[in-house]
């Protein structure tokens, strides 16, 4: 079978340093941004620089460092917005995507596609499956592709989610990593929501609240 080319940029945006993502099909130049939270003058200048054509913009979870830039890079790019069905009305609550403790209310569009499990959002010739892992939020989901996976602030290198804000539950967040995301497979790649990448392998190994 075989292999298909993907282009992967990683790069900090924000005070918070959130991980976003642009994950694109080389073949067919369609791309995604994954938790656009800040800087959107980087994350444009990403995709002209490499001729990548927005296909759409995807939150894991609906906090402010994570969906911060959703607004400037939809005006520019007309790119629909995804997230979990249980996390959309957090665009609409400050206290509940936190923008309230840092500097006031997001003014963001509404969301034009609701996720659930076991969507699949196809990029070009990239399909990135929806696995939905509440427990930092109630809508947090992990997005899988080949032999990558998007955990947002699920499970970081080393660590997992904050569950102390509102809407999390340490129980079902360890639940949801335990029974969606260590089955994947060792090999598979982890792409956080903040700090480095890790494995699944390294993570039922090494991750101390696992």
């Amino acid at each position: 079978m075989e292999v298909e080319v993907i282009f992967l940029k990683q790069f900090e945006v924000g005070s918070f340093m959130s991980n976003c993502y642009i994950i694109g099909c080389e073949e067919t130049s369609e791309a995604a941004v994954i938790d656009p939270g800040a800087e959107p003058e980087a994350i444009l200048s990403e995709l002209e620089k490499n001729n990548l054509k927005l296909k759409y913009i995807i939150n894991t979870h609906g906090h402010v460092d994570h969906i911060g830039a959703n607004a400037e890079v939809k005006k520019s790019t007309e790119a629909p917005i995804l997230i979990h069905k249980e996390d959309a009305d957090l665009f609409e609550d400050p206290q509940g995507n936190l923008s309230m403790y840092v500097g006031g209310k997001l003014a963001l569009p509404p969301a034009e596609q609701l996720l659930e499990e076991g969507d699949e959002i196809s990029i070009g010739n990239i399909k990135l499956k929806v696995i939905h892992t509440p427990g930092h939020t109630q809508g947090g989901i992990s997005l899988k592709a080949d032999n990558e996976v998007f955990t947002g602030d699920s499970l970081f290198a080393g660590s997992i989610g904050r569950t102390d804000l509102p809407g999390g539950n340490h129980g079902q967040l360890i639940k949801s990593i335990k029974e969606k995301l260590l089955p994947l497979g060792d090999d598979v790649i982890v792409y956080p929501g903040h700090g480095p990448a890790s494995s699944i392998g390294k993570e039922k190994k090494m991750n101390p609240f696992l």
